[in-house]
């Protein structure tokens, strides 16, 4: 950003986007805070809040000559939120993102997509600010989209399925929710309290969308294996792909075991390679009920299971963290259900975070799993990777064991590590690199 100018070879450039959405406006300000003092904004803006509400009064007087577009994180990857109507869906959503989204009782009270960022709950962040006196805490985050209710015929368009499939193919993962309580208050879509019969209808609709895109690709991945026999492999997996769809059978559940190659499929744009984790939606009685658990997580198998009371975790938000603590063990558990949800979903989208800390702040930055240095450097800035040299890494652990950086060092705990070194979750890395030299 430092480096930007405008079309007027100005560099008075703001570096937020006064079209972000609402949930981005914290991560625009943080963009802001960090280049505040610097020549790129005029200290007589005043403060970055009224600096992002003011700007096209500001751009109108020519006192910001051109805006930037803010770019969300690389990683920013998210989860699709679907179910049937009156599963419990919005009333998740309200509860990971403390919004009031439209929680009605009856079908398809959520038509627009809901997008929520929400922090990946993260302990060791705290004894990192502590280790470092850091001012501010930033976590990693979790991106989540509550999607309209999905019924049966949505791969033909009934109700809302071609809206529901388009939001859905833009989702990294699914979160299926699965209504397990009885509420004779609450309407079931299709009379009745079935988890087994609601993830198959789920499931089948999505099975028949990735049908109906087989019908287009098979014949296209044809013509290119006659054309080439270079291109048959990728028929050959299209076919077996097929094969397990035409079972009734999601390629998440399937397709690996069958040996397909679930990145080919994936290129296709099947919905069901998408990893899949399955939230349980249900009442105080059974979330404490261990045998009602594991029956249900026998359904969705080996995939994710979390377990959760929707309006529970709506209560849960409003309370001190002792008082939680309190509510959730009269209910017999010790995790609240978004806390598992975060978590599940972070592991689920193959991610993992390493850590950066100084009197500023203390940071998780989200990376894949099996990332190299020097892209896990390009998090932060893309030149930091082009200009890596060493990396200064020690494990959270021996960090928080020694007490100091000072100490870690004199144990020989810290490391230089180079291009090739695979980053391990929990990493506290400063990174050494040309840029700006």
């Amino acid at each position: 950003m430092a480096g930007a100018t405008c079309a007027h070879d100005c560099a008075h450039v703001a570096a937020v986007n006064v079209a972000a959405c609402a949930h981005e406006h914290e991560a625009a300000v943080n963009v802001a805070n960090e280049i505040l003092g610097t020549c790129l904004l005029r200290p007589a803006l005043g403060t970055v809040e009224n600096l992002i509400c003011d700007i096209p009064a500001l751009a109108a007087d020519g006192q910001i000559c051109c805006v930037l577009p803010y770019a969300p994180p690389p990683m920013a990857l998210t989860i699709g939120i679907v179910g049937l109507p009156n599963v419990g869906k919005s009333t998740l959503f309200n509860a990971l993102t403390r919004n009031n989204v439209l929680a009605a009782n009856y079908p398809f009270a959520t038509i627009e997509p809901n997008i929520g960022v929400v922090p990946l709950p993260d302990p060791r962040l705290d004894q990192l600010a502590g280790i470092f006196g850091s001012e501010r805490i930033l976590p990693a985050t979790v991106s989540f989209v509550d999607i309209a209710g999905i019924v049966r015929g949505a791969s033909e368009g009934e109700g809302l399925g071609n809206k529901f499939l388009a939001n859905i193919r833009e989702a990294d993962a699914i979160c299926q929710v699965i209504r397990a309580f009885d509420d004779d208050n609450v309407v079931h879509v299709d009379g009745k309290v079935d988890p087994a019969g609601d993830m198959e209808t789920i499931n089948t609709e999505l099975v028949l969308a990735d049908l109906q895109t087989m019908e287009r690709v098979i014949p296209r991945l044809e013509r290119d294996a006659r054309t080439s026999k270079d291109n048959q492999p990728a028929l050959e997996n299209a076919r077996a792909a097929l094969a397990i769809l035409g079972a009734g059978d999601t390629l998440f559940a399937k397709g690996e075991s069958a040996g397909i190659d679930m990145e080919q499929a994936r290129a296709l744009q099947l919905l069901t390679t998408k990893p899949f984790i399955y939230v349980f939606n249900l009442d105080e009685v059974q979330l404490g009920d261990a045998a009602v658990r594991e029956s249900l997580a026998t359904l969705v198998a080996p995939a994710e299971a979390v377990f959760l009371n929707a309006k529970l975790e709506m209560e849960l938000t409003e309370l001190e963290a002792a008082d939680a603590a309190e509510l959730l063990e009269s209910v017999g558990v010790t995790e609240s259900g978004l806390d598992q949800l975060a978590r599940v979903g972070f592991d689920t989208l193959g991610l993992q975070t390493y850590l950066t800390a100084g009197p500023k702040e203390a940071r998780a930055w989200t990376i894949g799993k099996g990332w190299t240095a020097p892209q896990a450097a390009g998090v932060i800035h893309t030149d930091f990777q082009k200009q890596f040299i060493k990396a200064e890494v020690v494990s959270f652990a021996q960090l928080l064991e020694a007490g100091s950086m000072a100490a870690a060092k004199a144990k020989g705990w810290v490391r230089m590590e180079g291009k090739e070194y695979v980053m391990n979750d929990g990493d506290v890395v400063e990174f050494r690199h040309g840029a700006g030299r």
